[in-house]
């Protein structure tokens, strides 16, 4: 269907709209709404809904949340007329690191913090318990575990690897082994 050029940012939900209406049914599947992005100015208008999980998102949940948010904003959405794209998507490694959810989510993957005395640690993020994350740091040839508080980390960014973890790290960080979490 083509693109209805009279359409206007006032037919598509709010955020907050599309929120309250999401939230309940993503988490009863186990998922959070990070964020909503609303872009009237796209042609057809563009709704992405950005989700997280403890185990975060395959293919197939980001398939079935996807159909329950069509299915639900096709109920208050612009009409059957009006054509917009719906996007689920996961938050992508280049979202900050910014509560301790995040850094949850994040554990056995390699960091880079900034610290507020502006010094820097890399390492692969363990435990995180509300007030402090465990970072597992190379200490000479082998591995130590780090205690970091929260509260003294002013930036953290999750990098992408592209060889295998060493099994030590993993080890401290948390995996008992076959991908099984301590």
């Amino acid at each position: 269907m083509a693109p209805d050029p009279k359409l206007r940012s006032a037919d598509l939900p709010s955020q907050t709209q599309v929120i309250e209406l999401l939230d309940g049914e993503f988490a009863r599947a186990g998922y959070d709404i990070d964020d909503v992005v609303i872009d009237a100015t796209a042609r057809p208008p563009r709704i992405t809904v950005v989700a997280d999980g403890d185990e975060g998102l395959d293919l197939d949940t980001i398939a079935q949340l996807s159909r329950t948010a069509s299915e639900l904003l096709d109920q208050i959405g612009p009409g059957d007329d009006t054509p917009y794209v719906l996007e689920v998507t996961s938050p992508g490694v280049d979202r900050p690191l910014t509560t301790e959810k995040h850094f949850r989510r994040a554990r056995r993957r390699k960091v880079e913090l900034t610290l507020s005395d502006d010094s820097q640690v890399t390492g692969r993020l363990g435990e995180a318990d509300g007030t402090t994350v465990q970072v597992v740091v190379r200490a000479g040839r082998d591995f130590t575990i780090r205690d970091i508080a929260l509260s003294e980390i002013v930036k953290a960014v999750v990098q992408v690897e592209f060889s295998p973890p060493n099994p030590r790290e993993l080890e401290l960080a948390g995996q008992t082994g076959k991908g099984d979490r301590a």
